[in-house]
């Protein structure tokens, strides 16, 4: 157990605690205060037709009741939920102790902590605060401490990370935050390029393009091809914004405790990619994206929900930064991958000649797509099984696929294989991974 929760169904007075607690930021009692207010609205969107039926039956007096009701209701909330937070540092984990009747805490051991980033809403930017988020190894999701003041989450963020490193913890508040040099800024007007050549926009737009002109001939209803364009458009346009508004000012600096991803134009965020927890680098290049060489790198992290290192960059910077994720990987090219056997398409026509392969003394590599290109790239430390599957069709013809799985529960296929290569290539692979976990450097913070 990595991050144990326990909870006593004892007064929270019962027991007090044996370290020095602090409590959040003063600002957060705002931001809780609109939990009950949340949890109306949350009940009007599920049922409507009750909600509004509610409404039509309240008058001007019951409706000004109900506020003056509610608004120091939730006030009270906030301030209680505020008041009975507290959280600790310990010489060995973090503890965060929330509860208005009945106590519940989180003990978080430092030494299992793979990333802790801070976040920062656009409300609280204007405010002066953040919040922290901490990945810890086999908690399915992050524990955060929201809201602390901007200048403490990250001081108390170096903290906790000079600790995991094995910094005493009579020093460990003085280390300060690690030192960081840039690899990577993408810029703005790149990162709007590389949207508007998307092809999944592109698509999207078509759709709003295609279909209301064909429910016209089909229908002849202005409503229906209102109520059907209209959303196409908006959700092509959505999503393009979405992507820019979270991907806006992307830079990635290097530091001794990882990689550090800052990006944001309303949400800031600043986030680690903890060393030796990456699983998997996938090097993705649209169809639209070749022409000027960029291609965008993601990543698989254990127990971590990091999934961009690259929005966009050229292939040579991106395969610079891939360097840094993974010491000693050289991204291999692309006539360097085997192809299947021409016998391969006659199970995916056309499609066979986009898979390719490559195994490195480092990496195990597969290529799929034919216009949308992915390449994956998983060290051979990093390896958890190994497995071989033929179909009948693919029997017939004598072929087969490897699968290798990873510790984030994620599998890279190499799909197409002559059968016997597949054989040869599954007890080769299942001997690189045994002696590449051997050989593997021990995953510590800062070394």
């Amino acid at each position: 157990m990595t991050a144990q929760d326990v909870e006593d169904d004892v007064p929270v007075a019962a027991v007090r605690p044996a370290v020095a607690e602090r409590r959040l930021h003063p600002v957060t009692p705002f931001r809780r205060a609109w939990a009950p207010v949340a949890v109306l609205v949350g009940w009007a969107v599920h049922d409507p037709d009750q909600a509004q039926e509610q409404l039509t039956r309240l008058t001007t007096t019951t409706l000004l009741i109900a506020l003056a009701v509610l608004v120091p209701a939730s006030a009270a909330y906030g301030f209680l939920t505020w008041w009975f937070t507290h959280f600790a540092v310990t010489d060995n984990e973090l503890r965060i102790r929330t509860g208005l009747l009945f106590r519940r805490t989180a003990h978080i051991r430092l030494e299992r902590i793979q990333a802790i980033d801070v976040t920062q809403p656009l409300l609280a930017r204007m405010a002066g605060v953040a919040k922290l988020r901490l990945d810890v190894v086999g908690a399915e999701k992050k524990d955060e401490l929201a809201f602390l003041g901007e200048d403490e989450a990250r001081a108390l963020r170096a903290e906790l990370l000079a600790r995991a490193a094995g910094f005493a913890p009579e020093t460990a508040h003085e280390v300060g935050e690690a030192p960081a040099r840039e690899l990577l800024s993408v810029p703005a007007r790149e990162l709007l390029i590389a949207l508007v050549l998307t092809g999944s926009a592109w698509g999207a737009v078509a759709a709003a393009l295609v279909v209301p002109p064909v429910l016209w001939l089909l229908t002849h209803s202005v409503v229906t091809v209102l109520a059907t364009g209209l959303p196409l458009l908006g959700a092509a346009g959505a999503r393009s914004a979405g992507r820019f508004v979270g991907e806006y000012d992307w830079t990635v600096a290097e530091s001794p405790d990882g990689l550090r991803i800052d990006r944001g134009l309303l949400d800031r965020t600043h986030e680690t990619v903890p060393p030796g927890r990456v699983q998997t680098v996938r090097i993705v290049q649209p169809l639209l994206w070749r022409r000027r060489d960029r291609v965008r790198v993601e990543l698989d992290v254990a127990g971590s929900a990091n999934s961009v290192l690259v929005p966009v960059a050229p292939r040579a910077v991106a395969e610079a930064v891939v360097a840094r994720v993974l010491p000693g990987v050289t991204v291999p090219a692309a006539d360097s991958l085997s192809r299947p056997p021409r016998r391969a398409g006659r199970c995916a026509p056309l499609w066979w000649r986009g898979y390719g392969i490559a195994v490195t003394d480092a990496v195990f590599a597969t290529r799929h797509g034919l216009l949308h290109r992915t390449l994956a790239l998983v060290p051979h430390a990093k390896v958890q099984s190994v497995r071989l599957t033929q179909g009948p069709w693919q029997r017939l013809w004598g072929l087969a696929a490897v699968h290798v799985d990873t510790g984030a529960d994620k599998t890279v296929t190499a799909r197409l294989r002559d059968a016997q290569e597949a054989a040869e290539l599954l007890h080769a692979q299942a001997e690189r991974s045994r002696t590449g976990r051997r050989d593997a450097r021990p995953d510590r913070w800062m070394a």
